[in-house]
């Protein structure tokens, strides 16, 4: 779904408003390369079924879909296909696709084999007139969306990227009545709940191998710790002691940080779990409230939200992984919160409150400048990446309600990904 309201404006120089203190503020982020030309031709269907040739449409049109967002690729424009012969899949003529100047052809063949879709692609390089890499994908009507994804991440693979296309975000609804985590695909496909009971669930967090969930549940009168590995079913306390939330599994999925009141002053902490031993160890010793851990993609630094500058007044901060070497990340403004590393390393994403309006901010560690990602006078919370650190969800009430959106890192392709009931907290697979 896309939301034509326009959430994201253009970027200003806030350090020249002295909002952000000592920090420039950039006009975009350049990746610096331009993207890929890709023909994506009509796929040949083998079999003049109605199953087959529905199969077809839909396979191409995700797929479609998939390299339209993916910032790497572009597609070959429409018009362009009628300067060329058709495609012959049993004979390419790789010097049409040169003349139009496609660097990639991919192409599909579909047929139905006794009830189940079966789907064929081949990648080629053009230039070098070079068959690259096929699959063959069988499935039911069910399943072609996740075909066509997982086409789309061969492409990304190839080009050394992370896959995107088969990842989830995992977030809290309450669309049946009751805050209980939900998850879907990428693009808002597949609404799925996780959790079904009366208590309410919060703060959903990732494992690496895209298998567990940790999340916040109020079951048993406190707010405790609880793994769940979604294909299982199996679901795990891990700290019930005091109010536990603000879960972060570790990029090697060994450790868990997490905020907790389970000491005896009651005050909010960062500890760490190993999973494997289950021993937690507190990391901060502080009066302020610290909390919402985002770990380094190295695992060796954890970036976190502390008030320890005065009450009201949170700012986001970087530490070891065991808690020393602390130092102050934001500076300038009265409320920075929810950091968010990215899987590139160099920025964090964070929201940060000016004039009573709350709206998602990137800091580059490697520049210390500063981009506002959303504008508007709307409230605009909880950023995740997306593996590959060009898109980023996060929830916003632009609707009127609080519904979850992605934008890509340069405040472009602004998407609506939910419309039922209020989602909000999202967070992506790694």
């Amino acid at each position: 779904m896309t939301n034509k309201k326009t959430l994201i404006g253009l970027l200003v120089f806030l350090a020249a408003s002295g909002v952000f203190a000592q920090q420039e503020v950039v006009l975009k982020i350049s990746e610096g390369m331009p993207m890929i030309l890709l023909a994506l031709p009509e796929f040949v269907v083998r079999s003049a079924s109605p199953l087959a040739l529905a199969a077809a449409q839909e396979i191409r049109q995700t797929l479609s879909d998939d390299v339209k967002y993916s910032r790497i690729f572009q597609l070959l424009p429409k018009d362009y296909y009628g300067y060329i012969r058709p495609l012959n899949p049993d004979k390419i003529f790789f010097k049409d696709w040169d003349s139009v100047q496609a660097r990639l052809l991919v192409v599909g063949e579909v047929r139905e084999d006794g009830g189940r879709v079966v789907f064929d692609g081949k990648i080629y390089d053009v230039k070098s007139e070079r068959f690259i890499v096929g699959k063959r994908y069988q499935a039911e009507k069910n399943g072609l969306r996740l075909v066509a994804h997982k086409m789309a991440d061969e492409l990304l693979k190839l080009h050394g990227e992370k896959p995107i296309f088969t990842t989830k975000i995992a977030f809290v609804s309450n669309r049946d009545g009751n805050d209980e985590i939900t998850m879907m695909d990428y693009d808002g496909a597949s609404q799925t709940r996780v959790t079904f009971n009366k208590i309410k669930d919060y703060m959903p967090a990732w494992s690496p191998d895209q298998r567990t969930i940790a999340f916040t549940s109020y079951r048993g009168g406190t707010a405790g710790l609880y793994l769940r590995n979604i294909y299982e079913g199996k679901e795990t306390p891990v700290s019930t002691k005091g109010t536990n939330y603000s879960a972060a599994f570790s990029p090697d999925g060994k450790k868990l940080a997490f905020c907790s009141t389970m000491t005896e002053e009651g005050n909010a902490e960062i500890y760490i779990l190993d999973l494997e031993s289950m021993k937690t160890k507190r990391l901060t010793f502080n009066s302020a409230t610290e909390t919402a851990p985002s770990w380094s993609p190295t695992g060796r630094e954890i970036a976190f939200t502390t008030d320890r500058l005065g009450v009201g007044s949170p700012q986001i901060y970087i530490m070891d992984a065991e808690g020393s070497n602390v130092r102050k990340a934001s500076f300038g403004g009265n409320y920075h919160d929810s950091p968010a590393w990215a899987p590139t390393s160099e920025r964090i994403a964070f929201v940060s409150r000016v004039d009573n309006a709350f709206d998602i901010y990137i800091l580059n560690l490697r520049t210390n400048q500063i981009t506002k990602l959303t504008e508007n006078n709307v409230r605009n919370e909880s950023p995740s990446w997306s593996p590959d650190g060009r898109h980023v969800v996060f929830s916003s009430n632009l609707s009127g309600s609080i519904q979850l959106y992605t934008v890509d890192y340069d405040g472009a392709n602004l998407r609506r990904l939910t419309d039922r009931g209020e989602n909000k907290l999202p967070n992506w697979t790694n």
